[in-house]
């Protein structure tokens, strides 16, 4: 997070944005939601979900044209934070958790969220009218930007980015904790932005600073998974969510319908709970690193959130931006993104008989 907002603090997100120069509505539907799926995979499904409704603001003043768009980033943030073990809460639990290894998430989830993102997306398109968009010169005007002022924003997207890339080399390779490596790349972004700015007078330099980063982080999120969390281990501990699962196994029987259920689960109850339950129920000795079990749950948890815009935390995020009405997302998106859901799970099913 503290990355994420020192990158947003020299406006490095731009470099990538400013060069959207596509003003028909189906071209931007595709160049927004490719955009939203790689990004969320590298910084996470919620900040990517907030970068591009702001973009979409720039370039799009029609509120219902600006409404499916944002509806359509939602399904590709959380599709696209799936299939990395740093984009999305869920995926990053069962990678520290060691359920998961990172190539083998990206080489299994890949193509599943990347058709449970472009089958909605396909269908979106061929139901809008191949019309130009409508836009207002004051929202896309840009100030001018110097030429040192262009370069910090490179140097800090670059840094950034490829910071957040090592971190899953870094456990690799040292075998350490995944947290260490992030906050070595937090401390080397953090000198690099003290290096650019060490001309500046301290009251211009605030702003750019970790600290100043760290403040308007999303403290009360960070409570609340924490929260959860002590609770899900309270359940573990007793050895109730080891009974809840002898009881799933016992009334549906096959495992995988089992996954599949819990993911549209996740559309109601947030992701996270699920996820920590069902990290609870299921042991590690019966289910070992990298078995069908751990990578389904990651996909389902991850892609199943986008059902209802109340499931994921980009969901919620977007909704609160763009003011969407439940009612709304659950007519014109849910079932786009039902769609996406089930051919994404059929093709993970498919992949996984194929490959064993």
């Amino acid at each position: 997070m503290t990355v994420v907002e020192l990158i947003d603090a020299h406006d490095g997100f731009t470099l990538i944005t400013d060069r959207i120069a596509s003003r028909n509505i189906r071209t931007l539907l595709w160049i927004i939601s490719l955009l939203a799926f790689f990004l969320s995979a590298l910084l996470d499904n919620l900040t990517t979900a907030i970068v591009m409704v702001s973009v979409t603001r720039k370039l799009v003043r029609d509120t219902e044209q600006r409404h499916i768009m944002a509806g359509m980033i939602i399904i590709a943030a959380n599709a696209g934070g799936a299939w990395s073990p740093i984009g999305d809460v869920t995926t990053t639990m069962l990678w520290i958790g060691g359920q998961i290894t990172t190539l083998h998430i990206i080489q299994m989830l890949m193509l599943p969220s990347l058709v449970s993102m472009l089958l909605p997306l396909a269908i979106l398109t061929r139901n809008q009218p191949n019309t130009q968009v409508k836009t207002s010169s004051q929202g896309i005007s840009r100030p001018y930007v110097t030429p040192i002022a262009r370069r910090d924003r490179r140097t800090m997207l670059a840094v950034g980015l490829g910071g957040m890339l090592f971190v899953p080399i870094f456990k690799t390779v040292t075998h350490l904790p995944p947290y260490m490596g992030i906050l070595f790349v937090l401390g080397v972004i953090w000198v690099v932005s003290e290096l650019i700015h060490s001309d500046k007078d301290e009251a211009q330099r605030q702003k750019f600073t970790a600290a100043y980063a760290l403040s308007r982080i999303d403290v009360p999120s960070i409570l609340f998974f924490l929260g959860i969390l002590l609770a899900v281990g309270s359940l573990e501990a007793t050895g109730i969510l080891r009974n809840l699962a002898g009881s799933l196994s016992e009334s549906v029987g096959n495992l995988d319908v089992i996954i599949f259920l819990i993911g549209i689960v996740s559309a109601v109850v947030d992701n996270v709970p699920i996820v920590a339950a069902t990290m609870g129920m299921y042991d590690l000795n019966a289910y070992p690193v990298d078995d069908k079990l751990w990578a389904f749950l990651a996909y389902c948890a991850g892609t199943g959130g986008s059902l209802l815009i109340i499931g994921s935390a980009a969901g919620v995020a977007v909704m609160g931006m763009e003011k969407l009405a439940f009612g709304w997302y659950l007519r014109k998106i849910s079932w786009l993104a039902l769609i996406g859901y089930v051919a994404g799970a059929l093709v993970y099913l498919a992949e996984f008989a194929l490959v064993n």
